[in-house]
């Protein structure tokens, strides 16, 4: 039987943004796939976050203000936002509204750093009182949660370095976005462990990934990381030093010090960057029985490691993507191999699909988000093609990506409306088309 494809986008009058730059991109694309319904996936997941995420309005100052929502959490995350915008940036320059937009990004993601940088989402209005209140931590105004995680920093020091590669005549890299970038350094020098943290965790819940151990966490021993309470996926950490979260850091911190609006800081973000990068040396990989030197996951300075992987991205899948290494690199093929092995306790292998998935969602569930990853990187055509294959299979018939699915039944799925996930595998198709454009004529 044959499928009909029709476009789940809204209407156009209901879009909550529109790019022309984006709107081409579209057009240029699908008419280089060669199956229907991956072309109709791309079209649908691509614009996505502008579609229906994007929140725009005007600060005290006249200035653009953009919030961009997570999807069906009426929340800022700062590093759902930067990856759900992230596809959209080499068009800045080509589109004055979408540059104007993503300014407006980084803005807002600069003035709740302001607010809090230990807090990992926001509301929309950042005058809102905060959503979790009874949290046992400093609840402030504007804040949806407050979870530390390490990578919600580096979001807004990534966003920064990619837009200004593309638009380094903005000035949204004024004194309140140095001023968030004073607070980053700040933050990740205390978490360092060098001075005490004044941070402070807890939640009445009935899963013990929602809360830190006596509000704090189990120990660690300083050693040049910085502490991540809580991992991308927003569940706590086992030992806070988050081997993907520092990997990201050092790559970020590095590309912002090259930024000359970021001048005056440029040494202190090497320097860190630098002392990050000695620890996760020394203290960031293990030998495995069966794949010899790898990646940790979380380690905790004292010997002890915590060998496995989240699909939320910064993962150790997802490193040479993040820029930290090549694909080819000993040591992270050998992580490879460990990550996609019934040796990683959150691989899963079904009837739908394989990939990896985490805590967040339990057993026998797996994140599309991990299969896209795997796409990014390699440059096995075999590979890649396998990773589309299971993506253009497993969207139950809804045309979107979803957060996760059972490893047997791809109908049974969490979060119709995703939008980061939505945005990665827009972000793979582009990739592919100008990188490897046979792989998206051929026939599944």
């Amino acid at each position: 039987m044959n499928k009909t494809f029709t476009s789940k986008r809204p209407q156009p009058a209901d879009r909550a943004f529109h790019s022309e730059a984006v709107e081409q991109k579209i057009i240029e694309v699908q008419a280089a796939i060669a199956d229907p319904e991956l072309a109709w996936l791309f079209a649908n997941c691509y614009p996505n976050t502008l579609d229906t995420t994007v929140r725009m309005g005007k600060n005290a100052g006249g200035e653009t203000d953009t919030c961009i929502i997570t999807g069906d959490i009426n929340a800022m995350w700062l590093r759902d936002a930067t990856n759900q915008v992230w596809p959209y940036i080499p068009l800045a320059s080509e589109d004055p509204l979408l540059q104007d937009m993503l300014e407006g990004v980084i803005r807002r993601q600069a003035d709740c750093i302001r607010v809090d940088p230990y807090a990992n989402a926001f509301m929309p209005d950042l005058e809102d009182a905060p959503h979790w209140a009874s949290d046992y931590t400093e609840m402030r105004a504007g804040v949806h949660e407050r979870k530390f995680e390490m990578d919600s920093l580096c979001a807004f020091l990534r966003l920064s370095a990619g837009f200004y590669e593309v638009c380094p005549e903005s000035t949204v890299f004024d004194e309140r976005w140095m001023e968030a970038l004073q607070l980053v350094i700040q933050t990740f020098r205390v978490e360092q462990g060098v001075e005490e943290s004044p941070y402070r965790f807890a939640r009445e819940f009935d899963r013990p990934t929602e809360t830190l151990q006596d509000g704090v966490g189990f120990p660690v021993k300083p050693c040049g990381m910085v502490k991540s309470y809580f991992r991308p996926s927003d569940d706590a950490t086992t030992f806070k030093f988050l081997v993907p979260a520092n990997v990201m850091a050092v790559v970020n911190l590095r590309e912002v010090a090259s930024m000359p609006p970021a001048k005056e800081v440029a040494g202190d973000l090497l320097l860190l960057a630098d002392e990050i990068d000695a620890a996760l040396k020394s203290h960031g990989t293990m030998t495995h029985p069966s794949f010899g030197e790898i990646y940790a996951y979380e380690v905790d300075g004292f010997g002890s490691v915590w060998v496995m992987d989240d699909a939320n991205v910064p993962s150790l899948l997802s490193l040479p993507y993040l820029g930290y290494c090549e694909m080819n690199d000993p040591l992270y093929q050998n992580t490879r191999r460990f990550l996609w092995s019934e040796n990683n306790p959150y691989f899963v292998r079904g009837k739908a699909g394989e990939g990896i998935g985490g805590p967040h969602v339990g057993p026998d569930w797996l994140w599309p988000m991990s299969i896209m990853v795997k796409a990014l990187t390699t440059d096995d055509k075999d590979e890649i093609f396998d990773c589309l294959r299971q993506l253009r299979n497993t969207h139950a018939e809804t045309g979107f990506m979803h957060e996760s699915f059972h490893m047997d039944h791809a109908g049974r799925f969490s979060r119709k409306w995703f939008a980061w996930a939505n945005s990665l595998f827009g972000e793979l198709i582009i990739k592919l088309y100008h990188q490897n454009p046979e792989l998206l004529q051929k026939k599944f």
